[in-house]
C-alpha cells in the first residue's frame, strides 16, 4: 500500500514529458499562425509587384501610340510579374473619363421626386453615350487624347501556402491594382455627350 502511494506521489511530481505535451498543444496553433504570416507576406509581395507592373503599363498606354498596342501592354504586365503571373488569371479593365473629378461617379440625373435614386422616366446626361443611365459614367477603353483613364488589373492566383486547407479558406485569392492617368495631349480632347435622355 505504501509503495502505491509513493508511486502516485512521485508520478504527480514527475515533470518529464511535460515539454512534449505542451509542444503538442501549442504546435498546431503556432503552425497555423506561421503559415498565415507567410501567406499574408506573399500576398503583400505579390501586390507590390502587381502595383509596379500596372503603373508601368498605365504610363505606356497613355502615349499616343498606346491605343494601338494595348494587347501588348497588357501582356507585358504578365511578363513583369515574372513567376507570379505564370499561372495567374489576369483581367485588365480600362475606363476613360473627361477629367479626374469624374472618375467613378454616376451619370448626372434630374431627381424629380427627391429620393436620391434615379427612377425610370427621370432625365439623365448620357456622358458615355450608351443610351442607358450608369452608376459609373466612364467609357470602356483607353479613350482619346487628354482623357483620364482608370486602369485596373485583377490577378487571381493559387495560394502558395496550404493554410486555406487548414482553416477552410478558398484555395485561390484575388488582388487588384489600379492607376489613374491622363492620356498624352497629342490632340484636342473629344467633348463628351451632354444630351439629356428621359427614359
Amino acid at each position: 500500500m505504501i509503495g502505491r502511494l509513493g508511486f502516485i506521489r512521485r508520478a504527480g511530481q514527475d515533470r518529464r514529458g511535460v515539454t512534449v505535451t505542451e509542444f503538442g498543444l501549442i504546435a498546431p496553433t503556432f503552425l497555423i499562425m506561421l503559415l498565415g504570416v507567410f501567406d499574408l507576406g506573399f500576398t503583400v509581395y505579390a501586390r507590390a509587384i502587381l502595383d509596379g507592373a500596372v503603373q508601368k503599363a498605365g504610363r505606356d498606354a497613355t502615349l499616343e501610340s498606346g491605343e494601338s498596342s494595348l494587347a501588348t501592354i497588357d501582356a507585358r504586365v504578365r511578363e513583369n510579374l515574372g513567376p507570379l503571373g505564370k499561372d495567374a488569371d489576369i483581367d485588365p479593365v480600362r475606363m476613360s473619363y473627361q477629367d479626374f473629378a469624374k472618375v467613378g461617379l454616376p451619370e448626372e440625373f434630374e431627381d424629380d421626386n427627391n429620393n436620391g435614386v434615379r427612377d425610370a422616366g427621370e432625365c439623365f446626361t448620357d456622358e458615355n453615350d450608351n443610351g442607358i443611365w450608369d452608376t459609373d459614367l466612364g467609357k470602356e477603353g483607353q479613350g482619346k487624347a487628354r482623357d483620364v483613364v482608370l486602369y485596373t488589373v485583377s490577378m487571381r492566383f493559387k495560394r502558395k501556402f496550404p493554410l486555406y486547407g487548414l482553416i477552410g479558406a478558398d484555395e485561390y485569392t484575388t488582388i487588384k491594382s489600379a492607376t489613374v492617368l491622363r492620356n498624352q495631349p497629342f490632340d484636342a480632347q473629344t467633348p463628351r455627350n451632354t444630351e439629356n435622355i428621359c427614359t
